[in-house]
């Protein structure tokens, strides 16, 4: 059984993540870290990280990129493997992760969802192809009318994982209202759209000479988030310490299955 600190248990995804660990038989919540002391479950809740005096095998952080300084220093001193899933992050605070990694097993990744992280192994494969074949690529993002950013921070891990494969020989185009030109063929067009509550839709568009390949993936509420999450803090309980990613979630099921 991988016991868990729920690091921001009070917080939309946190109840996300207690709903889907109840009768789990694998994990469990045994603690929970959040800035209310409202106890909506049955495990202790602080309110002060430094008070958790409770015995775990890994925590997973959906909170505020304020809270997670003090979370990545009571993991190193408690080594505890952590699953870091709050995202906002300065470049400080990621050069703190990575300088805790060097202590204690670390997890971070653009989208927790294992449909997106299969989504970026596959289209290294489909880059790999399309491309030196005259593909265009596109990629639309979509997104509830709350979200304050566009790109996604996974539009752009897509894009990314295309244009690693291609020797990052590609530029990122978001906006061709200013200019009167033809389409580059080294790009990589990104359009964000925001309405509704849509919780994410990506469509990756590979269009070449009399045909079209589209990769997508529809994420219809948060728990597919929350799924991940548990997914990655289940892999990394007892993993020694270094930087990991949801590709090592992903190779790892693959390998069971």
């Amino acid at each position: 059984m991988v016991r868990i600190i729920m690091h921001g248990c009070n917080g939309k995804m946190g109840q996300v993540i207690g709903g889907l660990l109840e009768g789990d038989p694998e994990a469990c919540l045994v603690a929970g870290i959040d800035v209310s002391d409202e106890k909506k479950s049955d495990y202790p809740v602080f309110t002060n990280i430094r008070e958790c005096d409770v015995e775990a095998d890994c925590l997973v952080d959906f909170s505020t990129a304020a809270a997670v300084d003090r979370m990545l220093d009571y993991c190193v001193e408690k080594k505890l493997p952590c699953v870091l899933c709050t995202t906002g992050l300065s470049e400080e605070q990621l050069a703190k992760a990575a300088q805790a990694a060097k202590s204690v097993a670390v997890l971070r990744s653009a989208n927790m969802s294992l449909g997106v992280n299969l989504l970026l192994k596959l289209l290294k494969d489909a880059a790999g192809v399309l491309a030196p074949a005259g593909f265009d690529m596109e990629i639309v993002e979509k997104h509830h009318n709350l979200k304050v950013d566009a790109p996604s921070g996974t539009a752009i891990a897509l894009a990314d994982a295309i244009n690693g494969e291609l020797d990052n020989a590609y530029s990122y185009t978001y906006d061709r209202s200013a200019r009167r030109q033809r389409r580059p063929e080294k790009e990589i067009g990104i359009s964000a759209v925001r309405g509704g509550t849509i919780v994410g839709d990506h469509d990756v568009i590979f269009a070449g000479p009399d045909e079209v390949v589209t990769f997508s993936h529809r994420a219809y509420s948060k728990a597919v988030f929350g799924k991940g999450a548990v997914q990655a803090a289940k892999f990394l309980a007892g993993k020694p310490a270094g930087m990991y990613d949801m590709s090592h979630v992903i190779g790892a099921a693959g390998r069971l299955s």
